[in-house]
Formats: structure tokens, sequence, C-alpha cells
């Protein structure tokens, strides 16, 4: 089952995200839990850890705390080594488009083989400026 995150105005979806599965987000969350908060999980990144990834959302105020852990976190993983991809579908996407990643920030994709991280910064930062949540569907 795939997980999308998007940003709807009652009735009309101005943004979104395909990350994947959720255990492509899963591992995303597992990596950073591991390699960034030393195996404490939400110690330094509550908001992307802790916050379920079944149907919810993060609130506006949220994604301005999202966006701020984001940024820490693709800081972070540009200085780490690359990450084997976890999914079948992210080697294709890679190779289709040629991506080879240099760091583990580049090794956490989309499924239009955007960088994960970046996309996510992106939408979280959307979302607070227009004071929508993120919705998970």
């Amino acid at each position: 089952m795939g997980l999308y995150l998007c940003v709807f105005e009652d009735e009309e979806e101005l943004e979104g995200v395909e990350v994947g599965s959720y255990a492509d987000f899963g591992e995303l969350r597992d990596y950073v839990t591991r390699e960034l908060e030393g195996g404490k999980q939400g110690s330094r990144f509550p908001t992307l850890i802790l916050h379920s990834d079944g149907d919810g959302e993060w609130s506006a105020a949220e994604c301005q705390t999202l966006r701020d852990e984001l940024t820490t976190i693709a800081t972070e993983l540009s200085a780490r080594p690359v990450v084997t991809f976890y999914s079948e579908w992210q080697r294709n996407v890679a190779k289709s488009i040629g991506l080879v990643p240099k760091n583990a920030f580049e090794s956490f994709i989309d499924v239009d083989g955007e960088f994960l991280l970046e996309r996510l910064r992106w939408l979280a930062d959307f979302a607070y400026r227009q004071q929508l949540p993120i919705l998970f569907q």
C-alpha cells in the first residue's frame, strides 16, 4: 500500500508527495532513529519519528517543526555514506533516471526519483506557509 502525503484546501489538492510504500517510509524513519538518534526513537526528531504513519495529519503548526527537523536530517545524511535502496521499485527508478547516490541523503527517493527528504521538507514548508495540514493518505 502506498503512502501519499498531501495538502488540501477545502476539496482542492494543492500539493502532494508520493512517498512509496509505508514500509519505505518506515525504512527512512528506522534509519534516522538508528543513525541520528542513537536508537532512541524520537529523541531528536519527534515530529517525524513519533507520528503515526496511518491515516492522520501533521497540523500546520507541526509542519514548522517538521520542516526544521527535515532540514537537520538532510544536512546530517548528506555527510553519511550511501544506503542501499530498500525497495526494488527504488532501484528501478534510480536506474531509469541515472541516479547513483553519493550519500545517505540521496539514497532515499520518492516514486518520481526525487530526493525524499527534500520533497518532504518542501511540502512541510508549503503547508506551514499556507497554514494547512499535511494529510496522510
